[in-house]
Formats: C-alpha cells, structure tokens, sequence
C-alpha cells in the first residue's frame, strides 16, 4: 500500500494542476449526487405531496422543483465529463513521460547495459510496465473526489443518529483488512505475470527477428511451441490474477450492503424503543447506500496499486540502472582527417577478457586494417573507437583528445561507423542516407557513387525516392552495405570506421569503394576490419589482432615476410584456391 500510494505521489506532484481539476470534477459530481437527494426530497415535499392533499400544486414550486433536479443533474454531468476527461489526460500524459524516460535512458546506456538485457524486456518495459505503473490513475480523481460525498453523507449520519452512524462506519475496518489480504494475495502474481509479459515479447522477437533462420530450418512448428508454452503460462498467470481480483471485487460490493442490513436491524430495534422514527432510519439507510459508490471507486483503485507497483518497479529498474557514460566538454575543432591513438586498451565481458593492453597508433589521413582471426576482438576494438564501450583499462584519443572528454555528440560529428551488421529503416533511399541529415541530392548522389550504389540506386523506380523496407528487405545484402556506406560517408567523417562492411561485395567493387575513400576530395582517415587480400594490400598499415592483442603492426608485405600467423591468416584462401588448382590439374592428367 506504501508502495502504491508512492507512485500515486509521483503522478499527483507531476501533473498537479490536471489532478487538482479531475479532483474537482469529481467532488462536483460527489456534491450534485447528495444534493440530488436533497433537491427530490425538496421537490417531493413541496410538489407531490401539496399536489397529492390539495389537488393541485403552486407553479412556483414546481418550477423551482423542476430547475433543482435539472440543474443538479446538469452539474453532475459536468463534473462526470470533465473527470474522465482530466483523469484520461492525467494517466495518458504519465504514460507517454515514461516511455520518453525509459527510451532517453535506453539512449543514455552504453551497449555492454543493452547486452545484459533481452530486447523483448527492453520493449516490455516501455510498453505494458508504463502502462501498468499509471493504471490507477483513470480511478483515482473520482476517488479523491468522491470522498465529498462520503464526507457530506457521514456527517448526514452522523446528525441523524450517531449510533446507526457508529455501526454503519464498522465496514471502513473490515475494507482495511480486506485490501491487506488481497495486496498480499495479488503482488506475487501481479509481479509474475509482466515477467511472462516480457518474455513472451521477448519471444516473439527473436522468432521475428530469425524468421529467415526459423524458414529455412524448419523450425516454425518448434518456435509456435516454444511461444504456445510461454503465452500459456501468462494466460494462467493473467487467470490467476483475475481469480483474485474477482473474489475482491464482490467482496468489496458486499460491505456497504451488509453495512445498509447492519443499520436496519439495529435501526429497528431502536425504531421499537421510539429513540428514532420511520423518516430518520430511512434517511440513515438512504445516506448509507450512498457511501457505497466512494467506496466502490476506492475499491477500483486499491485493485490496481498491486500491478501498479510492479510496472513502475520494472520501470524504475531501468531509469535507476547504473552505467550511463559521463561526457566531458572538450570540443574537436579541426576539419581535416583525424589521427587516432590506442594506448594499454584493456577490456572484457564479464569475467571473459577479450582485449589485453591493445596499442597503436593510426596517422592522420592514412588508412589502417585490423585483421585477425574469428574471436580476435576486433569488432569489441572498433566498438571502443567510437566509444559504444569505455575500455577497463587504457585509453583512446582523437587528435589527442580522450573521447572521454569530448563533449556529448562530439564523437558522433567527427566519427562514423559502419557495422558489421547492416541495418536500413523502412523509409526512402534518402531517407536512409541522410538520417535527418540536411543535405541535398547532390550530396546524396556524391555519397552514392563513392560507394559505389549509384548503379542499382538510379535503378530503381524511384530512385532516391524508392523506399527499401524493413530492414532493406528489398536490397541485396552488398546493396545494403553500400546504402550504409553511403550514410557514414555523407557525413563527411574525419575518420572512417569500417567493421567488415564490405563483405556482402564483390572483390572488384570493394576495391573501388576503398580507392575512392583514399582519392576522395574529402579524405578521410580510414580504419577498416578486413579479410581479403585485396582488400588489406591497400591498407597503408596493417594491426594484426590474435586473442585480443596485438601481435605486430606494420605495412602489409612487411607483415607477410615477417609474422607466420598473418600470412597463414591472409593467403589461406589463395592457398585453398591454389591447391583446388593442383587437385583439378592432376585429376585432368590421369584422365588423359
């Protein structure tokens, strides 16, 4: 209960002025029910009964009956239209502020945070948790409000007879100890059922997500298994609840009737003994039914803090999490290629290091390959470049400048990276090249033709204007790559950072990406992740990466005389080409 009435806090202080109004509603509506009984008990005395004894009744009365019953009822409908109004913008507004914090924070969290957590919970929590965590809201302003009319109908009672009024207030103990029991009943699975939530989100993701992988292995049958077990278990989760919730609720319905027979047994024995008459035992019996509608709507409320602390924990966990990066306000101001420094660069997955005092230098305006076997830690190197990562230990300088210190997107200015993995909205060619960029055609179509995409993209029916699909469904995957290319180098980068982006082209066009990028006007400085001999042969220096050090650095045919696992690494192809060779030209010669 301390809990909820804590997150109901949170909302009140932030929408104060929206509660204040919804609560003021309501306590119109609370106000208008009890005068309504007091305008037909009016009405009633002065209308109906002259007009049953006399036959006739003044037209002054009536029309003053008439304009009391009309006009209560006009305010009631006020204050009902603009409580749902007021409390739907009040629970629609915190909805909307949370998922902006939980994705903020999303944004604010380094990518080793994300890799702990399974994008369906992440997708769980800013959707069916905010949701959840302001639930109550839509209940609450009436249920503040109303407390008018339990108020007014209290003291009514307590006018009339203090003693009915004493054993009528007995159901307020018995709500109390109702509500503790069902808190306690419904947390656990309150708490259990949005875990499920989030796991079923997180496996229809990953089905989703590999549906390529699920397709062509067959594993569609296998996937609706694994999702029917989960999505039952949050069936019987959500069941469970409800069985809770639907022994509370007619529970709850029940006290101020069984409170409205107390007062009528003990009101006529008293009704014998002449302490009371007939009128004020029904007056009493009359105010007390009207309590049951405050307590009805607090009944509403009480049912939703269980689910409402547990949304808004899930959620909190996120907002609380620790690890967001601090930024300096250093500013890089050059606008040439950058140089880059890589000093005792340490870092690791949990207990698992992948990176051990990583160091190396890369000159401005010159273009380096990292290569290394599968599980090197290349891509973990390039992710601590632009600062995805902080290192452990060690340290990485742009122009002598510690990306520590640079200012918040100073990176993102001077830096652009191209993944391993690929990915393109569901918007137009520009659109996926720009990203919000403004930068005209002529920009665009100079980024495309450096990266070779020009060909296919004036191709296609719209051109610039052809949209790709989700994820560049549309697009072949070394299509893909060059779109993305494309985007880092519309940027006009200081330095270029390529993560095997080119893997999906063929040799003869990643060539001429790589010699445009070195002739480009704008030049920049160039690290690229790479595999092919072609490819690394036009690198002006060469960092060979083996379980996460630096084994030797230097220019390509240096490193080939000179290191064994390099060259064993980067003429392996051109060795199994070669002895496919051998192979084919002694089977044709036995043939002859």
């Amino acid at each position: 209960m301390r809990q909820g009435l804590r997150v109901l806090g949170v909302a009140i202080r932030a929408e104060k002025a929206v509660f204040a109004g919804a609560v003021l509603a309501s306590a119109l509506y609370g106000g208008m029910t009890v005068a309504s009984a007091w305008a037909l008990g009016w009405a009633t005395g002065n209308v109906v009964i002259p007009a049953f004894h006399d036959g006739r009744t003044g037209e002054g009365a009536l029309w003053t009956g008439v304009l009391l019953i009309m006009g209560t009822a006009l305010l009631k409908a006020i204050g009902v239209a603009g409580r749902r109004l007021l409390a739907g913008l009040m629970q629609y507004r915190m909805q909307a502020r949370s998922r902006r914090d939980v994705t903020k924070q999303y944004l604010r969290l380094p990518l080793a945070w994300h890799h702990r957590h399974p994008t369906g919970q992440l997708l769980s929590n800013a959707s069916a948790d905010a949701e959840a965590a302001w639930a109550p809201l839509a209940p609450l302003p009436m249920a503040v409000g109303v407390i008018v009319m339990l108020v007014t109908a209290a003291i009514g009672m307590i006018i009339t007879d203090p003693i009915l009024a004493l054993v009528g207030f007995l159901i307020f103990p018995a709500i109390a100890i109702l509500n503790l029991v069902y808190q306690r009943k419904l947390s656990p699975l309150a708490t259990r059922a949005q875990q499920l939530r989030a796991e079923v989100s997180e496996i229809a993701h990953e089905s989703f997500d590999g549906a390529l992988v699920v397709k062509t292995l067959g594993r569609e049958e296998l996937e609706t298994d694994r999702f029917r077990r989960r999505a039952h278990e949050l069936r019987d989760a959500n069941i469970a609840v409800g069985r809770v919730r639907g022994l509370f609720d007619p529970m709850l319905e029940a006290l101020p009737t069984l409170g409205v027979l107390a007062v009528l047994a003990l009101g006529a024995q008293r009704l014998s003994t002449g302490a009371i008459n007939s009128g004020e035992l029904v007056q009493v019996a009359y105010l007390f039914t009207l309590l049951s509608f405050p307590i009805r709507a607090l009944g509403w409320v009480l049912a939703e803090l269980p689910r409402s602390v547990v949304g808004w924990e899930r959620v909190q966990s996120v907002l609380d999490a620790s690890g967001s990066m601090e930024y300096g306000r250093t500013a890089l101001t050059g606008t040439n290629p950058a140089s880059l420094q890589v000093t005792g660069l340490s870092y690791a997955y949990g207990e698992s290091r992948v990176l051990h005092d990583v160091t190396f230098d890369v000159p401005a305006g010159r273009t380096v390959a990292l290569v290394g076997p599968t599980g090197s830690g290349k891509s973990t190197l390039v992710q601590t470049l632009v600062r995805l990562v902080d290192p452990d230990s060690g340290e990485v300088r742009l122009d002598g400048e510690d990306l520590r210190d640079l200012a918040y997107g100073g990176i993102a200015e001077a830096v652009a990276l191209v993944p391993q993995q690929t990915f393109l909205f569901d918007d137009t060619v520009r659109g996926n090249v720009t990203l919000g960029l403004p930068a005209d055609d002529e920009e665009v179509w100079a980024a495309l033709r450096l990266a070779q995409a020009d060909g296919f993209v004036s191709a296609l029916p719209g051109a610039l204007d052809t949209r790709v699909g989700e994820r560049g469904t549309t697009l072949s995957g070394g299509q893909r790559q060059r779109v993305a290319l494309a985007r880092a180098v519309v940027r006009r980068p200081r330095l270029l950072i390529l993560d095997d982006a080119t893997s999906s082209v063929d040799p003869q066009v990643e060539a001429k990406i790589l010699y445009g990028l070195r002739d480009a006007a704008e030049a920049s400085t160039v690290v690229v992740v790479a595999y092919r001999m072609a490819t690394i042969a036009l690198a002006d220096e060469v960092v060979y990466l083996d379980r996460g050090r630096v084994v030797d650095h230097g220019p390509h045919a240096e490193l080939i005389a000179r290191c064994p696992g390099y060259r064993n690494l980067v003429t392996a192809y051109e060795r199994e080409e070669a002895e496919r060779a051998a192979i084919a030209a002694e089977e044709e010669e036995v043939s002859a």
